[in-house]
């Protein structure tokens, strides 16, 4: 058989046919026929009016965040703890503070000798005081 003659007998017709025009006022037929919602309407709009809370929220949200940081930065203190570092109980401090080139050389700042006495006359410091000594 060819294929020619199949086609023939079933006439080139699948049987589903739409109306002429069908396609082209498919969009207008349709919002025609469904009905129009309340928010579609012009005069139908309503401003919904601001509760205090509303107004104020944004505000709340900042000071929760802030009071969050607040208690964070707090935590964060008290985990540290109070890690004083005690000479008492220390010897390399000890023998540290103990050697002069070491207290010269890292503790005390580097003051010339005008700068040291300049400072011991604005405290108000006698140099009399040294002859009884």
């Amino acid at each position: 058989m060819n294929s020619q003659d199949i086609l023939s007998k079933i006439n080139h017709k699948s049987g589903m046919t739409v109306p002429d025009n069908y396609f082209a006022d498919f969009a207008q037929s349709m919002s025609s026929q469904l009905p129009v919602q309340d928010w579609e309407r012009e005069d139908s709009a309503v401003v919904m009016p601001q509760s205090f809370w509303h107004k104020i929220r944004p505000y709340a949200y900042m000071a929760a965040m802030f009071l969050g940081i607040w208690c964070m930065m707090k935590t964060f203190d008290l985990m540290r703890g109070d890690s004083v570092i005690s000479v008492d109980k220390n010897p390399q401090l000890i023998s540290a503070v103990n050697n002069d080139a070491f207290f010269n050389d890292y503790c005390t700042p580097a003051m010339s000798e005008t700068d040291i006495f300049d400072e011991l006359y604005d405290e108000g410091f006698d140099p009399s005081s040294l002859d009884s000594l």
